[in-house]
C-alpha cells in the first residue's frame, strides 16, 4: 500500500509541476518579455542620456576661450585641428578667468601664482607651481583669480 502511495505521490507531484509549468509558463514568458524590454528602453534612454550629456558641451557657461575676464580675452588659440585645441592662458595679479566650464582636458603651468578658485566645492586658495600639470575629465563650473605677485601663464590641451 505505502508502494502505491509513494509511486501516486510522485507522479502527482511530477504531474503537478508539469502543469504548473504548461499553464504558468506562458504567463511568465509573456511577463518576463515585457519586463525584460522595459529594463531594456530603460537601459538605451538612460545610457543615451548620459552620452548626449557628457558629448554636449555646456551652453548654459561660456568654454575656456569664450569666457574672459572684465569683456578682455584671457586665451588664445595656440593650435586647432580635428583631434585637439590647445589653447594659452594668461592671467596677471588681479585678472582672472570668468565663470566657464571644460570638457576634458590636461594642463600645464608655464609660470605659476596664487589663485582664488571659487567652484562646485566651495571657495579656496591655491598656490599652483611653475611646471605643475594637472587633467581634468570634465569641470562642470569655476572662476579663478590670480591673487598673486606674478604673471600665471597655462596651456590647455583639450582632445576632440
Amino acid at each position: 500500500m505505502n508502494l502505491i502511495y509513494i509511486g501516486f505521490y510522485s507522479w502527482a507531484t511530477y504531474l503537478g509541476s508539469r502543469l504548473k509549468i504548461v499553464l504558468l509558463y506562458p504567463l511568465y514568458k509573456i511577463f518576463m518579455r515585457k519586463y525584460v524590454r522595459l529594463i531594456s528602453i530603460t537601459l538605451v534612454t538612460l545610457l543615451y542620456s548620459l552620452s548626449v550629456t557628457n558629448c554636449k558641451d555646456n551652453n548654459q557657461l561660456p568654454d575656456p576661450l569664450e569666457a574672459g575676464w572684465n569683456n578682455e580675452a584671457v586665451c588664445e588659440v595656440l593650435e586647432e585641428n580635428s583631434k585637439l585645441r590647445t589653447l594659452k592662458c594668461t592671467f596677471p595679479p588681479g585678472v582672472g578667468h570668468e565663470r566657464h566650464y571644460h570638457r576634458a582636458h590636461y594642463g600645464y603651468t608655464i609660470v605659476g601664482s596664487k589663485f582664488k578658485i571659487k567652484d562646485t566645492a566651495g571657495v579656496r586658495e591655491v598656490n599652483v607651481p611653475t611646471g605643475y600639470s594637472f587633467y581634468n575629465n570634465k569641470i562642470e563650473w569655476h572662476e579663478v583669480l590670480n591673487i598673486g605677485d606674478t604673471t600665471a601663464i597655462f596651456l590647455i590641451i583639450e582632445p576632440k
